[in-house]
This record gives C-alpha cells, structure tokens and sequence, in this order.
C-alpha cells in the first residue's frame, strides 16, 4: 500500500484494475464506436431504422450500465459507455415509435411495429434491379 501513496494520479490510473493496460480500459474505449454510430443514426430517415437493433442496444446499455456497477473492479468507464449506448437506442425508439404513431398506428400496433423489419413498416418502394441492363 505504501508504494501506491508514492504514485501521481497518472501512474496509479495506468497501473490501475481498469488502466490501459487491461482489457477493462479497451473494451469501454472500442464500444464508444457503437454510442458514435447511434448518434450518426440520428440523421438517417426514421423509416430505415431497425426497432429491434435499438430494442436490442437499449437493453444491452441497461443491463450493463448496471452490471458494471457491481462487479469488481468496478468500471465506471465501461458504465458510461453502456449508459450512452442506451440512452441514444431509446432516443432512437422514441423516433421508431412517434413515426409508427404518425403512421396513424395505435399505441399496441407502433409497438408491434418495432419489431417489424424496416423495408416491411417503410412506404418507400423498393427498386427492383433484377430488370436493369448493366451498362457497357
């Protein structure tokens, strides 16, 4: 214990449970790229998003964010990226949900329409490409 005291705060990070040079530290760091995804998602028309990916990633954030809390050594790092990655899936639904409404759905049905796939719930036709020539 004595030689902890002797550490600056960037040292015992590093030699930390949870420090870079663990598994704990690059998981959390590699899972923010799915967080950054979702948030790139809020651009897309709501139409093409999947209700059960972000049913799937709101429960993957949930369960972890809360898992991460009780294991040890607890990773607080891993927390947040989880927190993040739910909170922007259930931002996501909320869209999913408010188009299936808009739709002139009732509540059991916009539900039932999350679990849909997208190309079935869209009005966008699809263009068949089975009768196009390639091009020489």
């Amino acid at each position: 214990m004595s030689a902890v005291k002797g550490l600056t705060p960037m040292q015992r990070f590093i030699q930390s449970e949870t420090g870079p040079k663990t598994i704990h530290f690059w998981a959390p760091v590699m899972k923010w790229a799915l967080v950054f995804a979702g948030i790139s998602d809020l651009n897309r028309p709501v139409e093409s998003l999947s209700g059960t990916q972000q049913i799937a990633l709101f429960a993957t954030g949930a369960i972890w964010t809360r898992w991460c809390l009780i294991i040890k050594p607890k990773n607080y790092l891993l927390a947040s990226v989880n927190f993040f990655l739910g909170a922007v899936a259930g931002v996501q639904l909320t869209r999913v949900l408010n188009y299936q409404r808009s739709l002139g759905k009732t509540y059991p049905e916009a539900f039932k329409g999350l679990f849909a796939s997208a190309e079935a719930v869209s009005p966008i036709a699809k263009v068949n490409t089975a009768s196009v020539k390639p091009v020489a």
